[in-house]
């Protein structure tokens, strides 16, 4: 994969030492549900990486990154940790203005430094994930230790909780 607006996101991977795969896909098709559908891929192996705003604190946004069939535990959780009154999901603009990243191709994998991630526990627990690349074109497939190894990261027990 030779596609200059990934550079900093491959320059990231490369920096866990971990190893990864980029995968090409249809920007139609980019969505978690619809991706895994589509490719046959588990939404159980799937990573959505969401940005959250904070309502006051010391921390106006912070990334969380959590298996696609979970949701995050954003009223309780989140909020809590934060040690804030009210969160809300940042809009499709805030993310694209933050992070350069496109809603479906969100990624963990070269945030700005500044910007704190939290990782729900249970991404550890599997053999490999699947995240969105930075861009809706590609996604990434990678050992759950390449997030591990990521600055500014936190791994959070119960960030996110089943879906009903």
């Amino acid at each position: 994969m030779n596609k200059p607006a990934l550079a900093p996101i491959i320059q990231v991977l490369d920096n866990t030492g971990a190893s990864y795969r980029f995968i090409d896909c249809d920007e139609d098709k980019a969505d978690t549900a619809v991706f895994c559908a589509h490719y046959g891929y588990a939404l159980e192996d799937s990573v959505n990486t969401i940005l959250v705003k904070a309502k006051g604190g010391d921390v106006p946004y912070i990334a969380c990154a959590l298996l696609a069939h979970t949701r995050l535990d954003v009223n309780h959780t989140v909020r809590k940790r934060l040690g804030v009154r009210k969160v809300s999901f940042a809009s499709a603009e805030q993310t694209r203005e933050i992070t350069g990243m496109e809603l479906g191709g969100v990624t963990a994998f070269g945030l700005p430094s500044e910007l704190p991630l939290w990782i729900d526990a249970a991404l550890l627990t599997r053999e490999q994930l699947i995240f969105g690349s930075g861009e809706r074109a590609s996604k990434i497939i990678c050992a759950p230790d390449a997030i591990r190894l990521l600055p500014r990261t936190e791994i959070v027990q119960g960030l996110a909780i089943a879906r009903d």
